[in-house]
């Protein structure tokens, strides 16, 4: 495959008069952060909020600053996020990228809004739930993945059973 490259507008919310600051960003949706250069930090003004242990490529541990808010915007999509002050390029990652409702599209190589929610930014917010009167769910499992409210209609049998394999190991 190759390097896929998003072209964002970042600014520091906390100061609306700092011009913002126009970026080529790597995407990589492994990774989970939004990951900025030292001299963005710097034009952005941002300052730190606290020290982020992460594992770098190499499988070792660095401690490195944490700084935000940043809002990101990406065609007609706008989001919020912190960021790690690390590396030489702006990386945008699977967090920043979920919140705007960004995809990327491999046989073009670009990034782009998602093409099933092109005028505004979709987000997933509600939790699998399940009966705790299921006698092939255990409790625990139901409680873990959300049990059920008064009129609540269960989770279908599909994602009852994703919960249980997902949670299997955490019973």
């Amino acid at each position: 495959m190759g390097l896929t490259n998003a072209h964002l507008i970042l600014s520091n919310p906390r100061l609306p008069d700092l011009k913002p600051v126009e970026v080529k960003a790597l995407a990589d949706t492994g990774a989970t952060h939004l990951c900025i250069p030292e001299h963005i930090r710097l034009q952005l003004r941002l300052e730190e909020i606290d020290q982020k242990e992460v594992v770098l490529a190499d499988g070792s541990l660095k401690s490195i600053p944490y700084v935000g808010p940043i809002e990101l915007r990406f065609k007609n999509r706008v989001g919020f996020a912190g960021a790690l002050v690390k590396g030489d390029q702006v990386l945008l990652g699977a967090i920043p990228m979920e919140d705007m409702d960004l995809v990327v599209i491999p046989r073009t190589r670009r990034v782009d809004v998602n093409p099933a929610s092109p005028n505004m930014a979709t987000s997933i917010v509600k939790a699998v739930n399940l009966r705790h009167t299921d006698r092939n769910v255990p409790e625990k499992v139901g409680s873990a993945c959300g049990g059920t409210f008064k009129n609540e209609e269960p989770a279908s049998k599909q994602a009852q059973a994703l919960c249980v394999l997902n949670l299997k190991t955490k019973v």
